[in-house]
């Protein structure tokens, strides 16, 4: 029977702490969608100052606050957005943008840091002279940190850079900041700094900061007042949120300073993944919370056999692709839970390795 369980499947499996609880059931709270609850509106207003931003709005999920913020920006359909071909709105949020705005994704390649090059996305946008043939460029899609490049950090430098190109041709600005605060804390610069360029930008509270539900999208009022009929039509509008929002001002004040902990022990853990034969990590690539690492052809283990042997010892983690495996650091993730998921792969690999007879 496993006694143990380390959770690293993803920042999203945090479980709500004690002081989270009492804040939910003490909330006070009214019908959102008629009115105003004030703990979501007090929550709103920490937001929209933190991310240096006229006004902000809580919604259910990330997935439907970069939607919410595409169609706000698209609000003709046939507009275009462009975006990283690995980025989270294109490869996994089922393709919304598409089937339920009508906006055409055009896509550029993501650089192994997560960013995009300048001079691609500049080639990508569309000629508005022959609109006969072309749909309209709307909008330039960010996401800071990046899921699929490990957790990389976008600069200040050049995010700036894309929100100037933005504004030379006349569209907006969009970042997906699911893990902003990891960015922010990763490259020591204000949450506000990061995202000045940008004409909206989403964060996520439940997953570094360990609130149980909810994103905030922050921009300007006038923008913020269109995203709040679209958060309805999509089914977004709440009623007594503020049970919800309760805990997420509680993630705000106790959790931000331990995403830097989170960081450390997800390069704990890659180092020693480095160590373990038949293993390999780019460190370059760990700068927050998420590590991948790849098991090299020759060690006669597969992605999907050793997570069934991590879970067997309690350990969850979740298969990236072929010879490939994602783990991510939460702040309920502790140093002795790092030792034991490190000795348990040890363990996986070698010990697969001896039972088939192969040195």
């Amino acid at each position: 029977m496993v006694m143990r369980r380390v959770d690293l499947r993803s920042d999203t499996v945090t479980k709500p702490t004690e002081t989270m609880r009492a804040a939910m059931a003490s909330a006070e709270v009214d019908d959102d969608v008629l009115g105003y609850d004030p703990t979501a509106a007090r929550l709103e207003t920490e937001m929209a100052r933190i991310m240096g931003k006229e006004a902000a709005l809580f919604v259910p999920s990330g997935t439907m606050a970069n939607l919410i913020c595409v169609l706000t920006h698209c609000a003709i359909r046939g507009s275009e957005v462009i975006l990283g071909d690995y980025s989270h709105i294109h490869i996994y949020e089922n393709g919304g943008i598409s089937t339920i705005g009508g906006v055409h994704p055009r896509t550029v390649k993501n650089n192994e840091d997560g960013t995009m090059d300048i001079n691609q996305i500049e080639a990508a946008i569309r000629d508005p002279t022959f609109e006969i043939c072309y749909p309209t460029t709307r909008l330039i899609c960010l996401e800071n940190s990046h899921a699929h490049s490990g957790g990389r950090c976008l600069t200040v430098e050049y995010t700036d850079k894309v929100g100037e190109l933005a504004k030379n041709h006349g569209l907006k600005l969009h970042i997906d900041g699911a893990r902003i605060f990891n960015a922010s804390v990763a490259l020591g610069v204000p949450v506000h700094r990061l995202v000045q360029a940008a004409d909206s930008v989403t964060a996520c509270l439940s997953k570094g900061l360990g609130a149980p539900v909810g994103t905030v999208i922050s921009g300007s009022k006038s923008f913020i007042a269109r995203a709040k009929i679209l958060r309805k039509t999509l089914g977004g509008g709440m009623r007594q949120v503020g049970v919800l929002c309760a805990p997420a001002l509680v993630a705000l004040e106790e959790n931000i300073s331990k995403l830097e902990g989170d960081h450390q022990k997800a390069k704990i853990l890659a180092e020693g993944l480095n160590k373990i034969k038949g293993l390999k990590v780019d460190m370059a690539s760990v700068e927050t919370n998420i590590v991948y690492f790849d098991i090299l052809e020759g060690s006669n283990i597969t992605e999907t056999h050793l997570c069934k042997i991590l879970e067997a010892h309690g350990v969850l983690t979740m298969p990236e692709g072929p010879l490939k495996m994602r783990l991510v650091v939460h702040h309920q993730i502790s140093e002795s839970d790092v030792q034991y998921t490190l000795s348990c792969i040890q363990k996986a690999v070698i010990g697969f390795v001896d039972e088939n007879g192969d040195k």
